[in-house]
């Protein structure tokens, strides 16, 4: 029986003690992606969240060592490496990996993230001359582009300038990261094979930036070792490290970790979310009464992923879900990305409280109101004609922008949240919940609150 073929990664690299950088980050984003992880380690250091503040190295051979049983036992589909202190340290490296050719990602740290040097002012020309003409991937980040460049950053023009010559010292690629260059948006430079791209992407504010180069150069040697491109690779880690950065995690006194498992908790909880979809579409659907809250433009159910940042980590009903006479019906199954409008409820709720992840529009009437109120429901809303010029020019901004003010106004996320319309625009309810069945449970009974009110009536 042939056993199903594991990617392999192998990062050489220093242990972080406090968990953050170094070989404990790559290892965790080797496993976040799927990739088995093997290791050496070049230097122990002894470092929390506020400093670092001892370093050991292993003698070179001891580095060597571990490059060689490693690879010639189990393999390596790619390779990395990350903090390399000395010049003899440097020298062992460029010659194993030169004897085995194995796909190189070489991350030219420097300094750690609270400013400690890593790497000796005396090894920068070693590492320019013997490691980095081995690479199949350089990724500095701009003070690191500087020093091996030659030649200052202050824009994104710079930081291609730069990767073009830090390609020329023998890299087939160069990605320059553009953390430390202003702007709103984080952008970053590859130049390979004759071309310059540029890789945009939101600059998130995060006091958990720990390890975030590591993890970067880790995700790449990942993608690569599971045979992607380098453009795509890039891009792919890029939107990785992305994700690890926004939630980040809070540990310590000093600067926080970034969290490479943010992926895989988002992953592992995609077939969740589209059960609990269906187990709550199944009660909508059994319901006489559920056709009572349909509006004209029809109604979705969503639940987002717990690290959602856009709508293609929220699941809803492509297709929506429509009344047919006196029952409603899902058009087709839940997917991702399938939900604009809802989707969108959702995600600026979760801004205010990650817990509510669910929601579901519902038709509005002033009766419908009356009965939120008498079942002790929590609700909100938001004006339309209120809507600033700036927000109404950008297609799909009212929604996370109502959602916010309504939010906003009772102080929490509230169990509905309306409003009347506007100029060829339906009155619209939206009910939020944790999770789908919850978001149901509490539809329903508005139903069925409804048919007793107009029975009695």
């Amino acid at each position: 029986m042939s056993q199903r073929r594991i990617p392999k990664a192998l990062t050489i690299a220093g242990s972080d003690s406090g968990g953050g950088a170094g070989i404990q980050a790559d290892l965790k984003t080797f496993s976040a992606l799927g990739v088995y992880g093997t290791t050496v380690i070049t230097s122990v250091t002894a470092q929390n969240t506020l400093g670092v503040t001892a370093i050991h190295d292993l003698p070179p051979e001891m580095v060597r060592a571990q490059i060689r049983v490693v690879v010639e036992d189990i393999g390596a589909d790619a390779a990395k490496t990350g903090m390399l202190s000395n010049s003899a340290i440097i020298s062992a490296v460029a010659e194993e990996i030169g004897r085995y050719r194995i796909p190189l990602v070489v991350d030219p740290v420097m300094k750690a993230k609270t400013g400690a040097s890593l790497l000796r002012d005396d090894a920068v020309e070693t590492l320019i001359r013997r490691l980095i003409p081995l690479a199949k991937v350089v990724t500095p980040n701009v003070p690191e582009a500087e020093t091996i460049a030659g030649m200052r950053i202050t824009s994104v023009e710079d930081a291609e300038r730069a990767a073009e010559r830090i390609a020329s010292l023998g890299a087939e690629a160069v990605i320059v990261k553009g953390g430390h260059l202003e702007g709103d948006r984080a952008v970053d430079v590859l130049y390979v094979d004759g071309t310059l791209t540029r890789y945009e992407a939101e600059r998130i504010e995060s006091k958990c930036t720990h390890g975030t180069g590591c993890t970067f150069s880790a995700a790449l040697t990942a993608y690569l070792a599971k045979g992607f491109d380098v453009a795509e690779a890039v891009g792919r880690a890029k939107e990785f490290v992305s994700k690890a950065i926004r939630y980040g995690l809070e540990v310590g006194s000093g600067v926080g970790s970034v969290n490479p498992m943010a992926w895989l908790y988002d992953e592992s909880e995609k077939y969740r979310v589209i059960s609990e979809l269906l187990k709550a579409v199944r009660v909508l659907e059994s319901s006489p009464h559920a056709h009572k809250l349909v509006p004209e433009t029809q109604m979705n159910l969503v639940m987002a992923l717990p690290h959602a940042s856009s709508i293609q980590d929220v699941a809803g009903f492509p297709g929506r879900i429509v009344k047919v006479g006196d029952r409603v019906r899902a058009v087709s199954c839940p997917e991702f990305g399938a939900s604009r409008h809802v989707a969108n409820a959702v995600l600026t709720a979760m801004k205010f409280n990650p817990e509510i992840r669910s929601a579901m529009n519902v038709r509005l009437s002033e009766e419908l109101l009356k009965v939120c109120k008498k079942l002790g429901f929590a609700v909100s809303y938001y004006d339309r004609s209120e809507e600033p010029p700036e927000i109404r020019e950008v297609e799909g901004a009212t929604i996370p922008w109502g959602t916010r003010v309504a939010i906003e106004r009772f102080g929490a996320v509230p169990d509905v949240i309306y409003h009347r319309g506007g100029w060829g625009k339906e009155p619209m309810a939206t009910v939020f919940g944790r999770t789908p069945l919850e978001v149901v449970e509490k539809a329903l009974s508005v139903a069925s609150r409804l048919v007793e009110v107009q029975r009695a009536t």
